[in-house]
């Protein structure tokens, strides 16, 4: 999600600095979303290749299922999914209508992708879906440079364990710096409706030398840690996964959001946190 209001905030689709023919999507300073038209595998940003990973691992390679992104930007992950399980139905719920036509004249979906996008925010079009519709959710929407509160909320995660199927996962990518009471007090919402819960984020973010992104997974059925925790092993940039137990006790006590009173994840203090 983006918020257009404010001079330079606007999101826009430029050229790659470093790889030929690959786009980003900027704006407020940052880049949102990374786009190699040649090659919809080469997602760039390392909390992308953390979702990429638990798509490929959720379900045998080429079996489609249905995907429903809360937040587009470039629509990264949504081309991912078109490209490694070709027909699978999409649902893009991103209300930024100026920078999806913008998107779509710079970096066509392919034909036949099975992306269908809806200018709206997540709650809203979330609202709209029946029940048990998705296997997977992602949620990756910012408003300006914080995750919108209301999607993080107790009520969100009702409605993201709604319109899941029973096998189904919702994988969010928030942002965050230690101690992490704002991510503590989200996985204290995700956990009042699943039972799976896994965090993974690189040491340094973890360590609290920056702020950065985080991947959180929820799920009523077992999560593919074993998967997910051996590809960390030879990663080329080192990251960890916090699941079980110790999850347990990394988010302590924390009290779910409310509707109520949403509250948005911090601004990042610099220009290396990836959006989208």
């Amino acid at each position: 999600m983006t918020d257009r209001s404010e001079g330079g905030s606007a999101l826009h689709v430029v050229p790659d600095r470093y790889v030929p023919g690959a786009f980003v999507v900027a704006g407020s300073g940052v880049e949102h979303s990374f786009v190699d038209p040649a090659d919809p595998a080469h997602v760039e940003f390392p909390y992308m290749e953390r979702i990429c990973e638990l798509l490929d691992l959720w379900a045998p390679a080429g079996e489609r299922f249905r995907v429903v992104h809360v937040g587009g930007a470039g629509m990264t992950l949504a081309r991912y999914v078109a490209h490694t399980r070709p027909t699978s139905p999409q649902i893009v719920l991103e209300p930024d209508a100026e920078l999806t036509a913008e998107v779509r004249a710079r970096l066509p979906l392919p034909p036949r992708s099975g992306i269908k996008v809806r200018p709206q925010d997540g709650r809203t079009g979330l609202g709209a879906m029946r029940a048990d519709y998705a296997r997977v959710i992602i949620v990756d929407a910012f408003a300006e440079l914080s995750v919108p509160g209301e999607l993080v909320t107790a009520q969100a995660f009702a409605e993201y364990a709604r319109v899941l199927a029973p096998d189904g996962v919702v994988a969010l990518n928030i942002t965050d710096v230690r101690p992490f009471g704002w991510t503590c007090t989200v996985l204290a919402g995700a956990a009042v409706r699943f039972g799976e819960l896994a965090l993974s984020s690189e040491p340094a973010i973890l360590k609290g030398r920056r702020m950065g992104n985080l991947v959180v997974l929820a799920s009523n059925r077992p999560l593919p840690m074993d998967g997910l925790v051996r590809r960390s092993g030879s990663a080329v940039f080192p990251y960890r996964w916090i699941h079980g137990e110790r999850l347990r006790r990394w988010r302590g006590r924390a009290e779910p959001f409310d509707d109520a009173a949403p509250v948005p994840s911090p601004v990042p203090d610099d220009a290396r946190t990836h959006f989208s």
